[in-house]
């Protein structure tokens, strides 16, 4: 047995909008846990001081060299 943590999302009717893909032939135990709005909000919007007002002007990537991105090789 292991655990995979799937984030599922509803409509306004509590429709599933999307049907995750599951293993065949398995049979699967689900918990569901309802994520709190302030939570599902946290991770899908940025800070509203912030959100709008970034312009990308330029190659970003070339702006530092590729060593000072701290990057896992």
């Amino acid at each position: 047995m292991y655990a995979e943590r799937i984030i599922l999302e509803t409509d306004s009717a509590g429709h599933l909008k999307e049907a995750p893909r599951l293993p065949p032939n398995r049979a699967i135990e689900a918990i569901f846990l309802v994520l709190d709005e302030t939570e599902r909000d946290a991770i899908r919007r940025p800070h509203p001081d912030i959100a709008g007002k970034v312009r990308v002007m330029g190659n970003i990537q070339d702006s530092i060299a590729e060593s000072d991105w701290n990057l896992p090789r």
